[in-house]
């Protein structure tokens, strides 16, 4: 089954009395347990289409199955407790509460969820140790360099056993041999944890990482391009 399946779906924004076309038409069908980035230049829509996979943004027309849940037929509330439990975030910024420790960072959707507590330190530690920060569960993230911090966002998307994770530019604030690292890393975290990744980003290394590539311009997906387990392209389509 698909992680992701939108059918026409279309986004307008309205700046005062002007509407702008964010999304138009947009068919998309995202494989489980995938890497799949979505790429265009600035203005082609696909932050706006990351923010209504991840049910942050929902699509004015069209329809969005998450998880093989019909998103447009849950209340806000509803749509909210979904992501919690369904989806993970990972962002260039990072987005770390800079008052708590990384091991902290990590618990806190599980406390949010109400997680029991035997079973929250037993995922912490594991997450940790899996991402290479075992040592570092008690550093607050200005003790942290960038590509540490970023293992701690990896960590904390995965806290939640998401069935899919997304990230809007993961690399853009890591200098090149960071990202590479970073990339590789939630590589092996896509596969170990049998979780869909779904990027936006334009960044090369991330490219080539991917299984299936999205491209859009001006508001529509302009080609997709999809590789099978052994990097072989089994799809490659300009629409």
């Amino acid at each position: 089954m698909d992680t992701v399946v939108l059918k026409r779906a279309s986004k307008t924004y309205h700046l005062d009395s002007v509407g702008v076309s964010a999304l138009s038409d947009i068919n998309l069908e995202i494989r489980s347990n995938r890497f799949t980035v979505i790429s265009g230049p600035s203005g082609s829509g696909k932050t706006t289409l990351l923010n209504i996979i991840g049910c942050i943004d929902r699509p004015d027309q069209g329809e969005l199955i998450v998880a093989g849940q019909d998103v447009g037929k849950l209340s806000d509330d509803a749509v909210s407790d979904f992501r919690a439990r369904h989806l993970g975030f990972i962002f260039q910024t990072f987005n770390l509460l800079p008052v708590l420790t990384a091991y902290e960072n990590v618990e806190y959707p599980l406390l949010l969820s109400r997680v029991p507590a035997a079973q929250r330190k037993q995922r912490v530690e594991t997450l940790l140790e899996a991402v290479g920060l075992a040592g570092k569960g008690r550093h607050r993230p200005g003790q942290l360099s960038g590509g540490q911090r970023q293992r701690v966002a990896i960590a904390r998307a995965l806290a939640p056993s998401p069935q899919l994770v997304l990230a809007d530019e993961p690399t853009a604030n890591l200098d090149s041999h960071t990202g590479q690292a970073i990339i590789s890393l939630m590589r092996q975290m896509q596969r170990d944890h049998k979780v869909s990744f779904v990027f936006s980003s334009h960044d090369p290394q991330v490219l080539a990482a991917a299984d299936d590539v999205v491209k859009m311009r001006d508001g529509r997906i302009v080609s997709i391009q999809r590789r099978d387990e052994n990097e072989h392209v089994i799809e490659d389509c300009a629409l």
